[in-house]
């Protein structure tokens, strides 16, 4: 008699934390939008980024949620000290508090609080919030994509059915523009692209069916930036890989995505990464 296939994880408890704590930091964060905003520097690996009031008290707030909630887990924060502990660990929890910093200085709305979860080293489950629009994205594995929105019933999201690059829309950085990025979007031939802030709200627009594309050819971008980002991309049919088409991993001692991001609807991956491989070998870009 045939063994009975295993049932998926239902990740029902994790889910709701992760909501939860998305939402109590977004609104801490909230609080703090509308006020003098004093903004430091912080000195993070090649990078020297800006970090405020709010990205410190979103952290507190999450990873002290997750630590009392999965006191097992391992967590990888954005703001907190990181160890070699969370290396031994099956779970491990990827806490970007404010992705969007500059867009939170600003005050262009341009931010979100992520929180996403890896096992084994493969994203699992997901939640962006945006706290001013009150839009959320969550993603568990095997349940797909869905997006909730202010006095609306959540609804599935699934990526466009779009193949020919040309017309294919890009979802491009607010900020970071470099030269070689219009080199690319020039040999691609995209036509149209909307420019915002966040990994999670950028791959939002490829759930939402408003854009079909994102590269991003900095190696700067680190695991807390993507582990929600993906498996909501995934979910909804899209794909997530590195510039050269390999596979994203998580939990591992290099935090930085050295050989930065190629998220699209899935259908025109394979097409992008081949597209991109000629420009990559003109830049002097080899897989590190």
């Amino acid at each position: 008699m045939p063994l009975p296939m295993p049932q998926p994880l239902s990740y029902d408890h994790e889910l709701r934390v992760a909501l939860e704590l998305a939402r109590v930091a977004g609104a801490a964060i909230l609080d703090l939008y509308d006020r003098p905003i004093e903004v430091m520097q912080k000195y993070d690996l090649d990078d020297r980024e800006p970090v405020t009031l709010a990205d410190r008290l979103a952290n507190d707030l999450i990873v002290t949620g997750i630590h009392r909630h999965f006191p097992d887990d391992g967590i990888l924060a954005e703001e907190s000290i990181d160890t070699e502990r969370r290396l031994a660990k099956h779970r491990v929890w990827m806490i970007d508090p404010l992705d969007g910093t500059n867009g939170f200085i600003d005050g262009n709305g341009d931010f979100a609080v992520q929180i996403g979860l890896a096992e084994d080293g493969v994203a699992v489950l997901g939640v962006v919030y945006q706290p001013l629009t009150d839009l959320l994205y969550r993603a568990v594995r095997d349940q797909g994509t869905w997006i909730e929105r202010p006095n609306a019933a959540a609804t599935r999201a699934r990526v466009s059915e779009q193949d020919e690059l040309s017309q294919m829309r890009l979802a491009a950085s607010r900020s970071h523009r470099s030269p070689r990025m219009d080199r690319v979007v020039k040999a691609f031939g995209v036509k149209g692209e909307i420019q915002r802030g966040s990994v999670g709200i950028k791959v939002g627009l490829i759930i939402e069916q408003q854009c079909d594309l994102y590269v991003h050819l900095s190696p700067r971008t680190k695991q807390w930036d993507t582990c929600a980002p993906q498996i909501i991309l995934n979910e909804a049919g899209g794909s997530f890989s590195d510039l050269f088409g390999n596979r994203i991993t998580y939990n591992s001692a290099e935090v930085q995505h050295r050989n930065g991001l190629v998220a699209t609807n899935g259908l025109a991956h394979a097409h992008v990464i081949s597209a991109l491989a000629p420009l990559l070998a003109e830049f002097g870009r080899l897989p590190v």
